[in-house]
């Protein structure tokens, strides 16, 4: 998530916090209660359903999501054809220092098998293979917290029913009812809330990440394969841009000229 999402993001959510707090009776909107009863149920729930562990890493890997910058397609682009052409000149044993310089652990894998001459079919099935399970990882941290956004209003619905019942056996007695309608109604909203406002984009944004670090990684793959079949760096930059823009290409094209020009300078002084 970029800055300007964070700031729309508590923006909203202020307005959205502010429609309940600017009427007169904003206090009957806050209820201990109903969230322990909401937040309890749902966490019991889901340690029922899955290790703890996996709700351990779904969590983390949320947060990484949140605050994790992922390069662009741009940089990704930039730095294979870099890799390319300083392959076809000084040969694959020096993509080494490129190795240990990158900071994506994807490509700094596919550049390992590179270096330690793995063959074309090698790399595919490798690198596909890590791709798929790359996914069904994701995939599973992603349904945690649609399970979890279904439970929520759920466990809501069982808070008002909780209230209700309260407030039943305790008719005749205005001090009981006037206790128990605020955890009757409160919790359905703090349900509805939680999972619609938190758990259910938390789960959204898991799923878009991992679609665009996906494309990425199949980028990487496809620009690895072609480099270690000493494919033509003008010919590797035509295939790389159909994941760009054709905005985005134009300024590619500009780049592949500076970056043949970093590699002749690097090749010149090394000499």
């Amino acid at each position: 998530m970029t800055l300007f999402n964070w700031l729309a993001a508590l923006f909203f959510t202020a307005l959205f916090i502010a429609g309940f707090m600017l009427g007169d009776d904003r206090t009957l909107f806050i209820n201990s209660l109903g969230l322990l009863i909401v937040l309890s149920g749902t966490f019991a729930a889901l340690f029922l359903s899955y290790p703890a562990r996996s709700i351990g890493a779904a969590f983390r890997v949320a947060g990484n999501a949140c605050v994790q910058r992922l390069p662009t397609t741009d940089e990704i682009v930039d730095t294979l054809i870099y890799l390319s052409v300083h392959s076809r000149r000084k040969g694959v044993l020096a993509l080494e220092n490129a190795e240990e310089e990158t900071t994506i652990s994807f490509l700094k894998r596919a550049l390992g098998m590179l270096v330690d001459n793995f063959s074309v079919d090698e790399l595919r099935d490798i690198l596909y293979t890590e791709m798929y399970y790359f996914q069904q990882r994701r995939n599973q941290h992603e349904r945690l917290f649609r399970h979890a956004a279904r439970l929520a209003p759920a466990f809501g619905v069982a808070g008002s029913v909780i209230g209700l019942i309260t407030m039943l056996s305790g008719i005749g007695d205005p001090d009981v009812i006037l206790k128990s309608i605020p955890v009757a109604l409160t919790s359905t909203l703090y349900g509805i809330v939680i999972g619609n406002l938190l758990l259910m984009p938390m789960a959204e944004n898991i799923s878009s990440k991992t679609r665009r670090e996906l494309m990425k990684q199949k980028l990487i793959t496809d620009g690895v394969i072609a480099i270690r079949q000493e494919q033509n760096s003008q010919r590797l930059l035509k295939k790389l841009e159909s994941f760009l823009t054709p905005s985005a290409r134009e300024d590619t094209q500009q780049s592949f000229e500076e970056i043949r020009e970093r590699v002749r300078n690097l090749h010149f002084d090394e000499a």
